[in-house]
């Protein structure tokens, strides 16, 4: 195992240390417990945006920290959900009065320790809601979940609710427009190789020269199968009909699409990726209106990537363009 790293056991606190003294103008880092928040939080008035979960999918989610998208992150061990006295700290640093929201993947220990995290928020007086992100058409159940997995879909849950919050909308407004993000988002991934934890010291799974696993999940899960590695079409061809099926995408419908990197793979071969999914999309009759492309929710240096589509109305879209400015994401700013 080769890594720029000293210690495995000092891996996240030097990584959100290094965050902290890189984007200090953007943020403030809280080293025990560990969280990140806006430099500015709490905003008066404003309803608190937190997530988080395990660290190794960087930028998520102490990359979307800033205006326009969440108030505060909460990062845990690689691939291990953050505990309850690290969520409540920061949940309770961004309530400015109006409210905090939730925003969880769909992973047993996320789920667990953020709803515990809530209800001692609401012991002290904070209203809190929660959006479960749970896009993954891949699989209805994994070692991790009940139900579908929480993956790309969370990057544009995130965007979009913090945008309504920053607007000023209401603690239930908010999390109704998150909820209605993650119904109309559907993700699905492929790993051409297998990534390394750094305090296992070995890749999560195994992969032969020529196979590639359809439907990963963002920490080594397997998918629903292995298959010979294929051109970069098949690949995204296999990886975009589930997604539009289980959307119900049709003709004359508006959409933004994401190709998202899993860490190991160069930009030039997911622009190839999102070129083919751009023409069947239009093939399908619907438009894309919006795009990103790029590494947003990681899986270490997996090499691999997924697609997600998410389903625009106005004002979805309208939201989605609303200025934001965070370590990894700005525009309109």
């Amino acid at each position: 195992m080769k890594k720029l790293i000293n210690d495995p056991r000092s891996v996240v606190d030097e990584s959100v240390e290094g965050f902290g003294l890189a984007h200090a103008h953007l943020v403030t880092v809280s080293a025990d417990p560990k969280y990140v928040t806006r430099k500015d939080a709490p905003v008066a008035g404003k309803v608190g945006l937190v997530s988080g979960g395990g660290s190794g999918h960087e930028p998520l989610h102490a990359g979307f920290v800033g205006k326009g998208m969440l108030d505060a992150a909460v990062p845990g061990a690689v691939f291990t959900s953050p505990t309850p006295d690290q969520i409540l700290p920061a949940t309770l640093a961004v309530n400015s009065g109006a409210g905090v929201v939730h925003i969880v993947k769909n992973y047993t220990g996320d789920v667990l320790n953020f709803e515990t995290a809530a209800e001692l928020a609401q012991a002290e007086g904070v209203e809190v809601r929660t959006v479960l992100v749970n896009d993954d058409v891949a699989v209805e159940d994994s070692l991790y979940t009940a139900g579908r997995r929480g993956v790309g879909g969370t990057v544009l849950v995130e965007k979009i609710a913090g945008a309504a919050a920053e607007r000023g909308d209401s603690l239930d407004a908010v999390a109704a427009i998150g909820d209605r993000v993650n119904s109309n988002v559907r993700t699905m991934g492929v790993a051409l190789s297998a990534c390394t934890v750094p305090h296992a010291g070995s890749p999560s799974f195994d992969l032969a020269e020529d196979e590639i696993e359809i439907g990963i999940g963002i920490h080594g899960e397997p998918g629903r199968h292995k298959i010979p590695m294929e051109n970069a079409d098949g690949i995204t061809d296999r990886l975009l009909e589930p997604v539009l099926s289980d959307l119900g995408i049709s003709g004359g419908e508006k959409v933004l699409l994401f190709v998202n990197g899993m860490g190991g793979t160069p930009l030039s071969e997911l622009y190839i990726v999102y070129r083919r999914a751009a023409k069947v999309i239009a093939d399908r009759g619907a438009t894309v209106e919006r795009s990103l492309v790029g590494n947003y929710i990681t899986a270490l240096e997996m090499q691999g990537c997924s697609i997600s589509v998410l389903r625009l109305d106005d004002e979805l879209t309208q939201l989605w363009d609303a200025p934001v400015h965070t370590a990894a994401l700005r525009w309109g700013v």
